[in-house]
């Protein structure tokens, strides 16, 4: 985890320093994140069919080598965009494997009554990586570019390692599935639909999705523009890192005492509000310190939103809800990456985050008038229900 915040650093980075094209860079975002797109939903249909363990171990392997492979040809001098691309592409695409095995595992290793504080211990453990993943990355890349690369393929081999050693059980018992893949699918769609403050909500994280990746990219650039180096953007970019891991800490705080909609609200205003200030501050470590206010909400978000879903969700359907929800919330990541990328070469930085507040403004405003939103009953509530 620690591995792939250093990469998320380094590789526009690395494509900047290639190419000094923010476009090119835009689209290793794209390819890496590609695979939200193309395989969350069959993936999701897999896994609930599969052995959670061992997906999660080819995972693992599959990104080491893929990471290790450019570590390799940097050390000798024969990197070319493409092979950045492919690798991007071919982790993204482990990444959505693992990622599903490993949220549909969690309930299985957890009481039920305890997994709005584990979902935010693992948010803790996702952002305190950001936290020290972003500056390292950039100084990694400072002393030299194959560094970030050959830390995260390690990262990967000691994650595969581990996993070796825990041992209670992924998933229920379950009877070979005779139905087809896209008779698994629908079913994964069609209860997703049905739910309609998860509908709603996961609508609403489409756009902020798009918004957030895309800013990311804007705000790279935008420190560029102002003469920072990379171990400044690292930093910088820490500064998100420190607000999502506060908003970690008392995302289970906030679950228990505030409503879903108040949160899911609130955060999309909070993101709406700070990204023009973003944009108007004139050096990176204001718009780090800016950009660390803005993270606080990401955890809580998440927290609830994840509290609420598996409250609901049976464990025999989990990976198919997830990758129905997550297909078109993170489907959204590449669009938002390769329209940075455009907008940044077309109109410069500010302009670009100026026109993605707007767009989270817009959001904000359907979340508050939205009865799906407004209407939805609390977690304790879903957990009495479903006793």
């Amino acid at each position: 985890m620690l591995g792939t915040r250093v990469t998320g650093v380094a590789y526009p980075l690395l494509v900047l320093a290639m190419t000094h094209s923010p476009a090119k860079a835009g689209l290793v975002g794209f390819a890496q994140s590609l695979p939200f797109m193309l395989f969350y939903l069959p993936a999701g249909a897999l896994v609930d069919r599969w052995n959670r363990k061992r997906v999660m171990l080819v995972a693992e392997a599959g990104r080491a080598l893929a990471l290790g492979s450019i570590a390799v040809t940097l050390a000798s001098g024969s990197t070319t965009l493409a092979q950045i691309v492919v690798v991007a592409f071919v982790e993204g695409s482990f990444f959505v494997f693992f990622r599903l095995s490993e949220s549909s595992a969690l309930p299985r290793i957890v009481p039920r009554e305890q997994l709005p504080t584990a979902i935010a211990q693992n948010q803790a453990r996702e952002q305190g990586a950001e936290l020290g993943g972003q500056p390292l990355g950039g100084l990694l890349f400072g002393l030299s570019r194959t560094l970030p690369f050959a830390f995260d393929a390690i990262s990967y081999a000691v994650s595969f390692v581990s996993l070796l050693f825990i041992r209670p059980a992924f998933q229920e018992e379950r009877e070979p599935r005779t139905t087809r893949l896209t008779a698994d699918i629908k079913e994964g769609v069609a209860w997703l639909w049905n739910q309609q403050f998860l509908r709603a909500s996961i609508l609403l994280v489409t756009c902020t999705n798009f918004v957030f990746s895309a800013v990311y990219l804007a705000l790279i650039v935008r420190a560029k523009d102002l003469g920072a180096s990379p171990s400044l953007i690292g930093v910088m970019l820490a500064f998100g890192g420190v607000g999502a891991l506060l908003g970690s800490i008392a995302a289970p705080a906030i679950q228990r005492r505030i409503h879903p909609k108040l949160v899911v609200m609130g955060s999309l205003w909070l993101w709406a509000v700070t990204a023009p200030v973003i944009a108007a501050l004139p050096n990176a470590v204001a718009i780090g310190a800016i950009w660390g206010v803005t993270a606080i909400a990401g955890p809580v978000f998440n927290v609830s939103l994840a509290s609420y879903r598996y409250a609901l969700v049976p464990d025999r359907l989990l990976a198919r809800v997830q990758s129905a929800a997550l297909v078109v919330a993170w489907g959204a990541v590449p669009l938002g990456q390769l329209t940075a990328g455009l907008l940044l070469s077309s109109t410069g930085a500010v302009k670009t985050i100026l026109s993605l507040a707007g767009l989270n403004a817009v959001a904000a405003l359907l979340a508050t008038w939205s009865r799906s939103i407004r209407n939805a009953p609390r977690v304790d509530e879903l957990l009495a229900t479903n006793a």
